[in-house]
């Protein structure tokens, strides 16, 4: 039996959220609240439909006065952490889409509200909103959260102000310029938490995007500075690394020299969707000293209007000592998802070698 996203809004789920509101909103109606959720539309509904109905219904039972309400959202989030449910639970995303919906126009009881919200489940969908709205004060009160003793709220701080959040509605004006969210990723870079240095190397690599000079010159100043540092760099150049960048590839001291691609073969010309593209070729380091090697290779995926479009994945980076060769089999998966559609006919593939695209081959997906 297949499972959906969407069927996290469960009977269950709606069966326990419902007990604990009845302990937290005063004259709740749990009878009236499931009629409500299961209108003859909820079955047509996809997962953000039924989070975004969630938050209608349960508005229908909160108080008119905002301030009101978001008492009764701390006083919800307490009861259910009480009684150990949910704590970081998708289905309940509806919480920090009540602060967005009804809560977009009270600055002040939303900035709270999501600061006490994200440390049960995530507002960095939510608190985009409220950037689009009140820019820099909104970047403000991100930046004192960047300071946080929770690590959620902190992460909140990088999450929530990243440039290309997937996912999420955009920030024309911090992929303009994003030099407001620069002291938050200051502040960040040295976080005890892994889960909030992860989100500052997410954010990096998202103004690399639309600005690869501000990630040069965050390189330049924090590699070597500790090893947390430089993973975050390291991950926040991804994007520059997987399109050669050569102020990047020089950074890391990677060229092509001396360095010499031998023997690429398809060994799977023709791919039938759902199956493997198979391939193998050998490396070699003519120098007379060791280098560092990295090896990525690219899929031209053809698209539905015929033309191709470039993903590029990485195989390996490491030191490769003077007058070694190896050889590499690497396996790439024609599965069906949901994040892709394939199109059949011909695409390519080529290996890219320390940032410069070598052969390019052709093969067919039927």
């Amino acid at each position: 039996m297949s499972y959906l996203l969407k069927d996290l809004y469960s009977p269950l789920f709606y069966d326990k959220l419902s007990d604990v509101l009845t302990k937290t909103i005063p004259d709740f109606d749990k009878k009236k609240f499931i009629i409500q959720i299961y209108s003859t539309e909820f079955e047509s509904k996809e997962l953000k439909q039924r989070m975004k109905h969630t938050t209608k219904v349960m508005n229908s039972f909160m108080p008119e006065d905002y301030a009101e309400g978001v008492k009764f959202i701390e006083k919800t989030i307490n009861q259910l952490r009480a009684e150990g449910i949910g704590e970081d639970s998708l289905p309940y995303m509806f919480i920090p889409d009540y602060i967005e919906t009804y809560g977009i126009h009270d600055f002040k009881n939303s900035v709270k509200a999501l600061e006490f919200t994200t440390q049960f489940v995530s507002c960095e969908f939510a608190v985009r909103p409220f950037i689009l709205k009140y820019g820099e004060a909104m970047i403000s009160e991100m930046q004192k959260w960047s300071k946080h003793k929770n690590h959620k709220v902190r992460r909140l701080a990088s999450e929530g102000s990243r440039p290309r959040l997937p996912w999420a509605m955009a920030i024309p004006f911090l992929k303009k310029d994003p030099k407001t969210i620069l002291p938050i990723l200051e502040t960040l870079r040295n976080d005890d938490s892994e889960y909030v240095r992860r989100s500052v190397a997410n954010s990096i690599n998202d103004i690399a995007k639309d600005h690869p000079s501000i990630v040069l010159d965050i390189a330049s100043r924090w590699s070597g500075l500790s090893k947390e540092t430089d993973a975050i760099v390291k991950h926040g150049s991804r994007t520059l690394l997987k399109q050669g960048h050569p102020e990047i590839l020089k950074h890391y001291g990677l060229n092509d020299k001396g360095i010499h691609l031998h023997d690429f073969k398809i060994l799977t010309p023709k791919v039938k969707i759902g199956s493997d593209l198979i391939f193998s070729f050998s490396v070699e380091n003519t120098n007379l000293t060791e280098q560092k090697v990295r090896i990525e290779y690219a899929i031209y995926y053809m698209k539905q209007n015929g033309q191709l479009s470039k993903k590029v994945f990485k195989i390996s980076e490491r030191p490769y000592p003077a007058g070694s060769k190896i050889s590499i089999i690497r396996k790439q998966k024609f599965v069906l998802i949901t994040t892709r559609k394939f199109y059949t006919g011909l695409h390519k593939i080529s290996l890219i070698i320390n940032g410069i695209e070598k052969d390019v081959y052709v093969f067919e997906l039927f």
